[in-house]
């Protein structure tokens, strides 16, 4: 099958059709992608006998860092990076179009929560903004322009400013939304504690070196209780994916059309663990065609039968990935 062929079938995914145009997929990234063909070859899997999805070897994320992961061969229009510590190895993850990264954000969002045109959009995303290359920051934009709202924008250090919109938009026709990063919304809150209404507050993690480590939970009720909200939405994606899961209540992540998790034995990265169970996330991402479709996450979780997951945490050792066969 051609990409051109994969990609209007992507877009039009079901449940239904999800198995057999991961499949698809998998041969043709097992052609046309040198290191996956590799990672294969190393596990001895024929690409003939994978004829289920849970045939399929998922490639451990480690190898972001190591390798430029492209199925076939294609100009980069930009390379989304991870954040790191300074002098730390970031994922890069190559785009081949830009408008199919920002067809896909939107289709994930809007299922969910509706329409963005006429929705303001409020980013507040301090330590993304900073650096270059975040997919969170070009995500935002995305849906910051395709809302059309005066009010909608960044937000780097005004929290005045953006307490102050918060406050007269509380009550539009469209409920807002204000994503951000954990650390800078729980600024937002200690300093400008208000009832928000039915505004949508999405946080997106990020903690690490800004603030004492907290749980969801802990974040969540804190958030809550500053803003007078019954609930804190979630956001799940990261810089290897382009598809994006997103949790309107309290850690139950639900996924894009064209994202699926499973989960993996954490001893063992080759066994599958059974529904329900906790293991290693293990991710399906359709939209990735264009460079890996099947992520071993360091992610830790739970999914459930009907395509929820919760994420629990992150493996002890991250920076041992999986099965590290093309490591070095």
């Amino acid at each position: 099958m051609t990409r051109a062929q994969l990609l209007e079938q992507i877009r039009t995914v079901t449940t239904e059709t999800f198995d057999d145009l991961a499949l698809d997929i998998f041969r043709y990234q097992a052609m046309h992608n040198n290191i996956y063909a590799r990672y294969l070859e190393l596990l001895r899997v024929e690409v003939s006998s994978v004829t289920q999805t849970t045939d399929i070897p998922y490639l451990p994320i480690a190898l972001f860092k190591q390798y430029r992961l492209k199925s076939g061969h294609w100009p980069e229009v930009r390379t989304f990076t991870s954040s790191g510590t300074t002098g730390a190895v970031t994922s890069h993850h190559p785009l081949r179009q830009e408008d199919w990264y920002r067809e896909n954000a939107r289709r994930a969002f809007e299922r969910q929560y509706g329409p963005l045109a006429g929705r303001p959009v409020l980013a507040l995303l301090p330590a993304y903004l900073e650096r270059t290359g975040s997919s969170l920051v070009f995500m935002a934009e995305d849906f910051i322009q395709r809302s059309g709202h005066p009010d909608s924008g960044f937000f780097l250090d005004d929290l005045p400013m953006l307490s102050e919109k918060l406050r007269r938009l509380k009550g539009g026709p469209a409920p807002p939304l204000l994503i951000g990063v954990s650390f800078a919304l729980l600024d937002l809150a200690e300093q400008h504690s208000q009832d928000l209404g039915q505004t949508i507050v999405m946080e997106t993690g990020g903690m690490k070196g800004r603030r004492k480590e907290m749980t969801r939970q802990e974040l969540h009720a804190t958030l809550s209780a500053a803003f007078g909200l019954e609930q804190i939405h979630s956001e799940y994606g990261m810089t290897e994916l382009l598809s994006q899961a997103y949790a309107p209540r309290e850690g139950v992540f639900l996924p894009a059309p064209t994202l699926r998790a499973s989960t993996r034995e954490i001893t063992d990265p080759l066994s599958p663990t059974p529904v329900g169970r906790n293991g290693a996330l293990n991710l399906i991402d359709l939209a990735n065609v264009d460079t890996i479709s099947f992520i071993a996450t360091d992610d830790l979780g739970r999914v459930q039968a009907n395509g929820s997951f919760e994420v629990l945490g992150r493996m002890d050792a991250s920076d041992v990935r999986g099965c590290n066969l093309l490591v070095v």
